[in-house]
């Protein structure tokens, strides 16, 4: 299974086909850990490639505690659900799962936004949401046309879907993009979700964290009750996220710390709902704990350091030609 998900993950750092179904293992475990999915309760992933959130929630209940036999096959058969529309990811998706020991994986091959969401039931609804849902894309007018808010992008057509499909106190972490918290075709999306749903935590990650560079944000809400306050953590890293230098699960630490305790730092912060634009509800990432440095030199005080930037130069180069 390991085997399976490094070539998984080396498809997408080398840009073919099978990448765009992968997410980064760290990141998945990271919300998996703080959704905190337990025996029980029905977990469903509507976009699920290649079924990470599955295969990981599917690792951290069998692990979280000692199950009975009883236990074991409700986690086998009637835990863990999903789908997926593209015949690749739903192959390499379902490997997936059986190389991990789930025998006969709950995976349906459907495009989930041809469900219309005013057809969901009270006996449709799950416990617990874990996706990535694909950015961009683009679904015609008819498939438009199953959600309220009509957009040309695929990820405000999912994001309606989840929150549909949640039950009451229904929790999720949904990986989008972070034009989502700004855009302005998003704003009747954003306002739903606030609405219905206690968005009580986004995390915001570096550029890199996938291999296309587009740059995301992690989505934490529970249905049933309106936010009031959302708790940011801007993920800031010392070095530059790349294929040989990839996100870790230690990168992720002191978010995990601050997950529960919501304590503001030099990342971390809470905006009130009462304060957000009720024109555009605009909840972009935006730190008011970073300091702007101001560079207070005169023009004067620069050509000084550049020359003596230069004296430097030159005398090094000396010592160089010198022991040559």
């Amino acid at each position: 299974s390991l085997l399976y998900e490094s070539k998984i993950q080396n498809m997408g750092n080398a840009g073919r086909t099978g990448g765009q179904y992968y997410t980064p293992r760290p990141l998945i475990k990271t919300i998996v850990k703080l959704i905190n999915p337990k025996i029980g309760e029905i977990i469903y992933d509507g976009a699920c490639g290649s079924c990470g959130f599955l295969v990981e929630t599917f690792n951290h209940i069998k692990e979280s505690k000692s199950l009975t036999v009883t236990e074991l096959k409700k986690l086998q058969s009637k835990t863990l659900f999903g789908q997926e529309k593209k015949n690749l990811a739903y192959i390499v998706g379902m490997m997936n799962m059986i190389l991990h020991g789930i025998e006969s994986p709950n995976i349906i091959r459907t495009n989930t936004l041809e469900e219309n969401i005013m057809d969901i039931q009270n006996k449709d609804r799950v416990d617990v949401i874990l996706a990535n849902p694909p950015f961009g894309g683009g679904e015609q007018t008819q498939v438009q046309e199953n959600f309220p808010i009509k957009s040309g992008e695929t990820a405000y057509l999912f994001l309606q879907h989840f929150i549909k499909k949640l039950k009451a106190r229904g929790r999720a972490g949904i990986i989008i993009k972070n034009t989502f918290l700004s855009n302005s075709d998003g704003k009747f999306l954003r306002k739903e979700l606030l609405e219905t749903c206690n968005l009580h935590t986004i995390l915001n990650l570096p550029q890199k964290v996938f291999t296309a560079g587009v740059k995301t944000i992690v989505l934490f809400f529970e249905k049933g009750t309106p936010t009031k306050k959302i708790f940011y953590y801007d993920l800031n890293l010392e070095r530059n996220l790349g294929l040989t230098n990839p996100l870790t699960e230690n990168d992720l630490k002191e978010f995990i710390d601050l997950y529960t305790s919501k304590k503001e730092g030099l990342n971390s912060w809470s905006k009130n709902i009462k304060d957000v634009n009720k024109e555009t509800w605009d909840l972009s990432v935006d730190n008011p704990n970073k300091k702007e440095i101001i560079d207070n030199r005169t023009p004067t005080d620069i050509i000084s350091e550049i020359e003596k930037l230069n004296k430097q130069g030159t005398e090094a180069l000396k010592k160089i030609k010198e022991l040559l």
